[in-house]
């Protein structure tokens, strides 16, 4: 199977059409992303600073790059002047180095709140405790140059689809919850990033906006 057919596949399968698939580029080379550009696709994911300067370099420049791995406060600084979305945002400190990158690269940075849902130790993200706590700290609406648009969350790698399923739903309605809230206004919660190759439908049927599939697209991914 090519990576275009691949995507068809894939689209064919979504419960909701209009959520965004970014596809997870990380560790493949420009010719892989080139053929799936060349199928329609212009959202690509990486989690790997240098890696994403490197393919922004080459490659179209309509191209919206996700950076979304976890993200060291010292790496904002060289993709500052081009990311689209920032997904793992999991601390406060990282949000107002994002902010001062943005400020010297005199643009808006969009980013989502990385919330912890797994079962497993190893995620990062917020629990919902600290982020309510975060939300009532007084730097926050002073950040003008960041705007948090929505949250993200992975589920536990388990073949337990009930299991999946509450961890997303527990996500759900945080947003939902979020989304009532007087919110300061460098807020505009619209994004529901969850959902990966595996349990991409999981997460749609628990309303995700935005899925990041890799593996079913490129194949399996060569570890670096």
């Amino acid at each position: 199977m090519s990576i275009k057919e691949n995507l068809i596949d894939i689209k064919k399968t979504f419960i909701d059409p209009n959520c965004l698939l970014v596809a997870v580029s990380k560790t493949h080379p420009e010719e892989a992303i080139m053929e799936a550009y060349q199928a329609g696709i212009r959202d690509f994911g990486e989690n790997k600073v240098q890696e994403l300067v490197e393919k922004a370099e080459k490659l179209p420049k309509d191209i919206r790059w996700h950076m979304i791995g976890h993200l060291q406060r010292n790496k904002v600084k060289y993709m500052a002047g081009f990311v689209h979305l920032i997904h793992g945002v999991d601390s406060l400190k990282l949000l107002k180095e994002i902010n001062k990158q943005a400020i010297k690269a005199d643009r808006t940075i969009n980013c989502l709140l990385q919330v912890h849902i797994a079962e497993e130790e190893s995620k990062f993200g917020f629990d919902e405790a600290e982020l309510m706590e975060m939300l009532e700290d007084e730097v926050l609406p002073t950040l003008k140059n960041v705007k948090i648009i929505g949250l993200m969350g992975m589920a536990t790698f388990t073949e337990d689809e009930e299991q999946v399923l509450r961890e997303f739903e527990s996500l759900q309605s945080l947003f939902e919850k979020m989304k009532k809230m007087d919110l300061p206004d460098n807020f505009d919660l619209k994004e529901l990033s969850m959902g990966m190759s595996g349990d991409y439908l999981l997460a749609q049927s628990k309303g995700s906006t935005m899925v990041r599939i890799g593996s079913a697209i490129f194949g399996e991914r060569d570890y670096k």
